[in-house]
């Protein structure tokens, strides 16, 4: 792999988004890479985290959004094997490794949903987090409808959803959606510093604990999921999803037109 890098000290894995020029954005190869390396992963904690200036913006809207081809046929296989729901999301939503997201820098659409997907979140002083779905014509994938009103409450998970605002890291540390924000140069030292307490900890406890809050706490991931690929996919053959992806590519303004 070269745009996901993996490192394993003393029972933490780093999993680095490589793909600083294109600020971390995912396409079909490092989905599936971000999925095969959680779900063979041995490590007693996991830290996400980017290169670069973001943490990761979401979909490469050339490979993903921007093209008319379907998605490769081993990632559609990959979608079967979890009832729909985004095989990378299944792999973090139903570990029972602890994850912690160091936001380095801007995580919007699917990276926001990446960082949501943590147990932990630190945040950069450079952090950013928006949804964006809504103005590409879109809803959200799974996490952002079952994680997000949990930790920020309905109202405020209605309004970034429904506006697409992008918010700072002070506006998310004030809201809840993040638990700290550090100086940039302490951001990976404060992660590693929470992994290293997690891992000292017996393994097998931690991870009885983190099944048990999602056992309590959480939707069937997968039944949320297939309902967010439905409405994504019926959604991306819209007029306004096109045009919102026409716009970003155009660096315009777009024009909805309800169709």
């Amino acid at each position: 792999m070269t745009d996901l890098l993996y490192d394993v000290t003393e029972h933490v894995g780093v999993l680095t988004l490589n793909r600083p020029d294109a600020m971390n954005s995912l396409t079909y190869q490092l989905y599936a890479d971000i999925e095969d390396t959680v779900r063979a992963s041995k490590a007693r904690v996991l830290i996400i985290t980017g290169t670069g200036r973001a943490f990761c913006a979401g979909d490469d809207m050339k490979q993903i959004l921007g093209s008319a081809e379907p998605a490769p046929q081993e990632f559609r296989d990959r979608a079967k094997a979890t009832g729909g729901l985004t095989p990378a999301a299944d792999a973090l939503l139903h570990t029972n490794i602890p994850v912690i997201a160091a936001v380095n820098g801007p995580a919007v659409g699917w990276g926001m949903e990446l960082a949501l997907m943590a147990d932990i979140r630190v945040a950069s002083e450079r952090a950013k987090f928006g949804e964006l779905f809504v103005v590409r014509g879109l809803c959200c994938d799974a996490p952002g409808l079952g994680r997000l009103a949990a930790l920020v409450g309905r109202e405020k998970a209605a309004e970034m959803l429904f506006t697409g605002d992008v918010i700072d890291a002070q506006q998310a540390k004030e809201i809840g959606l993040v638990g700290r924000t550090v100086s940039h140069e302490d951001l990976i030292p404060t992660a590693l510093e929470i992994a290293a307490k997690i891992a000292k900890n017996p393994p097998l406890a931690v991870q009885a604990l983190k099944a048990g809050l999602r056992r309590t706490t959480e939707p069937d991931w997968r039944d949320t999921g297939r309902w967010a690929i439905e409405q994504i996919t019926r959604l991306r053959g819209t007029e306004d999803s096109k045009e919102g992806v026409a716009a970003f590519l155009q660096k315009r303004e777009p024009v909805y037109q309800g169709r």
